[in-house]
């Protein structure tokens, strides 16, 4: 099991361990309910290093990530970023990714999730027949995400960087607590808005980082964060988590994410997928709320009224923020549409829900 730069920090304070894509990771410290809450109303600190770090350069840069990815990356300049996906030849999805425009046409960061590194990895690679420099700079780079409605005027002092004003999916690099080179952007997980920071786990940087964030932020009731209230804080926003709602399996328009599937180009797939399109789905990932007490739980089937298997459920939660069950699935097509009555299977209890608009929060 690896280690991130701050994992004997989290041990030290005493946070809930557990493994998760092959790292040791804080699953919780005060309580998944209270840091939830205290990400929603003030500021709280995800350690996400383990996330996975590619950079792409060279004249054919561009080129190779259109081939690869849904959206279209020719849209972004320098300071820009690009929620995307990977499409495989069979329809599904090989990863959801950020991609970050470090300078145009020539350069480019994509973070991938954990658990992909290797996949995303080997799958970019068979792609890269015009010899574009590639470097996998995961297991280098240290990446924590400050989210919450105070954190950027609580860390602005830390930067002369005007992270207050950076709009959503912008980023800007400079000096952070005393560091040079931090990629400081707004592309956050949670909701409630934030930055995130990725900087070389090098020279102790680690360490003065989280150290200078702690020092400031604590007695402003800045807090850890730990991957539990990660999932409830994305899930209450209807946010898809790779592994559960979206995976090798499930079409991008069959997950609603016709938005980051761009006909203008020629990617992976776009031929099945413009048909998809052209066609329609069978069934699509949709958000509902129970109406029965129980909490839904990813891979309960979705059933109608006659007790028949009409989807599946992926994600699910008591969400904190709405004191009610909430989760996602896919339906399949006469009862997906909103207000529709579906029955999740609680270890053989049919228990009522209705499909709802998301976000949830």
């Amino acid at each position: 099991m690896k280690n991130t730069p701050f994992t004997e920090k989290h041990i030290a304070l005493g946070a809930k361990m557990a493994e998760f894509a092959g790292y040791n990771m804080p699953i919780s410290y005060s309580g998944i309910n209270d840091e939830h809450a205290t990400v929603r109303s003030n500021a709280g600190v995800f350690d996400v290093s383990h996330m996975g770090e590619f950079i792409l350069k060279g004249p054919d840069a561009l080129d190779l990530i259109q081939r690869v990815t849904s959206n279209d990356a020719s849209k972004l300049t320098a300071g820009k970023a690009q929620y995307s996906c990977l499409p495989n030849h069979e329809g599904g999805v090989v990863d959801d990714l950020i991609v970050y425009c470090l300078e145009e046409n020539k350069a480019y960061m994509l973070v991938v999730n954990a658990s992909n590194i290797e996949k995303d990895w080997n799958w970019i690679s068979s792609f890269n027949t015009k010899g574009v420099e590639m470097h996998n700079i995961s297991d280098k780079t240290a990446l924590l995400a400050i989210q919450g409605p105070n954190a950027c005027k609580m860390l602005q002092p830390l930067t002369e960087i005007d992270i207050c004003n950076l709009t959503y999916y912008t980023f800007a690099k400079g000096v952070f607590a005393g560091v040079d080179n931090v990629l400081i952007s707004a592309t956050g997980y949670t909701g409630s808005g934030g930055i995130e920071i990725y900087f070389e786990d090098s020279n102790g940087n680690a360490e003065k980082i989280w150290n200078a964030i702690f020092e400031l932020g604590t007695p402003q009731g800045l807090k850890p964060i730990g991957l539990g209230a990660r999932d409830t804080l994305r899930l209450e926003m209807g946010y898809c988590l790779y592994g559960n709602d979206i995976d090798d399996t499930t079409s991008p328009l069959e997950a609603g994410l016709g938005w980051i599937t761009k006909f203008t180009k020629s990617f992976t797939n776009s031929e099945a997928l413009q048909l998809q399109k052209q066609n329609g789905v069978s069934r699509k990932l949709v958000g509902f709320e129970m109406v029965d007490k129980g909490i839904p739980r990813h891979g309960y089937d979705i059933k109608n009224a006659a007790g028949e298997v009409i989807g599946v459920v992926t994600s699910g939660t008591q969400a904190p923020s709405l004191g009610k069950a909430v989760g996602m699935g896919y339906v399949a097509n006469g009862l997906n549409s909103i207000d529709s009555e579906i029955f999740v299977d609680v270890r053989g209890r049919l228990l009522k829900a209705k499909v709802v608009k998301m976000p949830f929060a």
